[in-house]
């Protein structure tokens, strides 16, 4: 699998399909070869497109999708719902918009607080058993929680929020690179296209751009990081690709680093 994966949650789903389309097929030509999605992403319409405009898949391309937050607030809102028949519910539902047997890896799209952790992932790791998923994962959660999440389930993947400028869960990266567990860090270029310090001086001696130098300082943070930047445009996801191609040198490595103190 590359490294340099798709969040597809910016494809737009109205009155741009058409073009949110054109994104998707791009990216797979260009060698994407993981995308993400969730039930969350306009209740199941982002699957559903990605459907139309990938299906049928190619052998190396895995959809990655979300489950576990639901329309079930008092008025109708989204709220975390983990709930087992939640669960088992938005899986049916997501084989069948991405029109797969089985989802290759589905992610909790996070911890819900009001179901017993063991609930949640053991029927996960019931849909597991009858085939319905490969492989699971999480998203946000904490060094603890991915502990106590690991002594019930084998868990391959985290997606936390995490950026050059944004390291909040180091830890939880740390705690992923020691046990070779897949980290999806979600927003990884957005606060550094803001920033005009270090990020923009690296950028300006490679002839990049902000956003290209903070995707190529995640790839060479940590060997299990696979970055899922978003776009509804083809000029900016190629921007974004063609970062796995960019080398930063150990002093402009050590720079970023020093951006944000340990």
């Amino acid at each position: 699998m590359r490294r340099l994966g798709f969040g597809a949650m910016h494809l737009p789903v109205d009155s741009a399909r058409d073009q949110a389309i054109a994104v998707a097929r791009r990216a797979v030509e260009l060698g994407v070869t993981l995308i993400d999605t969730a039930h969350l992403y306009g209740g199941g319409a982002n699957e559903e497109l990605l459907a139309s405009a990938l299906y049928p898949y190619p052998d190396e391309l895995v959809i990655t999708t979300k489950v576990g937050v639901a329309r079930t607030g008092p008025g109708g809102e989204w709220r975390l719902d983990a709930r087992p028949s939640i669960l088992r519910e938005q899986v049916e539902q997501a084989r069948r918009r991405l029109r797969v047997e089985r989802i290759d890896l589905l992610q909790l799209h996070r911890i819900d607080p009001g179901t017993p952790l063991a609930d949640q992932l053991g029927t996960l790791r019931e849909l597991q058993a009858a085939g319905k998923v490969g492989r699971i994962g999480l998203s946000e959660v904490t060094v603890d929680e991915l502990a106590r999440a690991r002594e019930l389930v084998e868990i391959v993947s985290v997606q936390n929020r995490y950026s050059v400028l944004d390291r909040e869960h180091e830890p939880v990266l740390r705690a992923c690179t020691e046990a070779g567990i897949a980290f999806l860090p979600w927003r990884p270029v957005a606060p550094a296209t803001a920033d005009a310090g270090a990020i923009a001086g690296v950028a300006a001696e490679l002839g990049a751009t902000a956003a290209q130098v903070a995707l190529a300082w995640l790839l060479a943070r940590s060997p299990v990081i696979l970055p899922i930047p978003g776009t509804g445009r083809i000029a900016h996801l190629e921007e974004n690709v063609a970062a796995a191609g960019l080398q930063l040198s150990q002093e402009q490595r050590e720079r970023l680093d020093a951006l944000v103190e340990d």
